[in-house]
């Protein structure tokens, strides 16, 4: 069993999982437009973490590498849930995993960047390692939107492997006029806050969150488990997916394999409101004789927030799956996708033993994860 013992969240809506999902439970959303942000030529959707609020919480914390606020955050977050689960952050049979798809590339923009590889992710995994005190090596996971439950399932594969006992997995990524201007460049992003799976959806919001969990084996933790994962490439396109879902569809054939009796109360979907992606999705589902499931997508609470994305939704999943419901998608209205999804803008009772979350991203990558309820 590895089981959640820890988590956070931080992002607009607040610092700490709870605060967040109280929030969001209420209808709430922090997606708004920006006009004036990075400087660029267009506004855009999206929900952004207060960088005031970062420098306000780290104060009196030590600094020795001289953090950017990126990685500030990221040592927020991971501290808030390390002290949930109750490990030693700093015990060999420790791992930190750190979920980015783009680390501190915002110091292009700044000409900060040095030869000692300061704008790399693997330079902030360390960082946020050894503010810890962590004498592992961090593992560095980047694998464009999958980022966040592939670094779940590497955790949960270092685990397995006997070598470790606990892993601290923190999904970080904030916005910059690098990031948001290639959006805008592939036309993806949308001038309203967006709306996965229906007729009339424009496209994504990015967004920026920082998001922890921490896995622990051999204990049912708040009482969610992570049963395992499975990550396959379509070999597609560099920027959209398979027509036919291949990719998506062998994941989630990958995951369920070996559990006939599994009873899955619902399934988290990536829906990121562009058209190939979630008409992908609901083939995928289709096919996999789950269209039927109650299903659901954070994309128009939270928007997408990249490499946080993957944790930031299981937390949110887990929780909801705690509570014994499934979240609405604000928006939805009437189906714009092949098939037809259960997707609601209202919050359903659930029933079941666990749930299932599926991503995709940039480069045919696709990612399937199955959690269980501990009763």
């Amino acid at each position: 069993m590895t089981g959640i013992t820890g988590h956070n969240i931080f992002c607009g809506l607040g610092f700490g999982s709870d605060e967040v999902y109280s929030r969001i439970r209420a209808g709430e959303s922090d997606l708004g437009l920006h006009d004036s942000g990075f400087a660029l030529p267009e506004p855009f959707y999206a929900s952004l973490v207060q960088r005031d609020e970062i420098e306000r919480r780290f104060a009196g914390l030590p600094d020795t590498c001289q953090m950017t606020a990126f990685e500030k955050a990221m040592v927020l977050s991971a501290a808030d849930a390390v002290a949930m689960s109750g490990i030693d952050p700093s015990a060999e049979d420790t791992l930190f995993v750190l979920s980015s798809t783009k680390g501190n590339v915002e110091l292009l923009e700044s000409g900060m960047e040095r030869p000692d590889g300061r704008m790399s992710i693997w330079s902030s995994a360390r960082r946020l390692a050894s503010f810890f005190g962590n004498p592992n090596e961090p593992v560095c996971v980047s694998n464009a939107c999958t980022s966040g439950i592939c670094a779940q399932i590497a955790a949960f594969r270092a685990i397995s492997s006997g070598k470790f006992r606990n892993a601290v997995v923190v999904g970080a990524d904030f916005l910059s006029r690098f990031v948001v201007s290639g959006f805008q460049s592939l036309k993806a992003l949308s001038s309203e806050r967006c709306r996965p799976f229906a007729l009339h959806r424009k496209g994504l919001n990015l967004s920026e969150a920082v998001a922890s969990i921490v896995l622990s084996s051999d204990t049912a933790g708040i009482g969610i488990s992570l049963e395992g994962g499975a990550i396959r490439n379509d070999a597609t396109h560099i920027s959209a997916p398979s027509r036919t879902a291949s990719g998506q569809i062998a994941a989630i054939n990958a995951v369920l394999e070996g559990k006939p009796g599994f009873d899955l109360a619902f399934v988290n979907l990536h829906g990121t409101a562009t058209l190939y992606n979630d008409s992908m999705e609901s083939v995928a589902l289709h096919t996999c004789g789950l269209d039927t499931l109650p299903a659901v997508s954070y994309k128009s609470i939270f928007g997408h927030t990249l490499g946080a994305a993957g944790v930031v939704e299981t937390i949110v999943s887990a929780l909801s799956m705690l509570e014994g419901v499934v979240f609405p998608t604000p928006g939805y209205g009437e189906n714009g996708v092949p098939y037809e999804l259960s997707l609601s803008d209202r919050f359903r009772k659930i029933s079941g033993t666990g749930f299932l979350k599926v991503m995709s991203g940039f480069g045919g990558v696709n990612a399937a994860t199955l959690y269980k309820l501990i009763r």
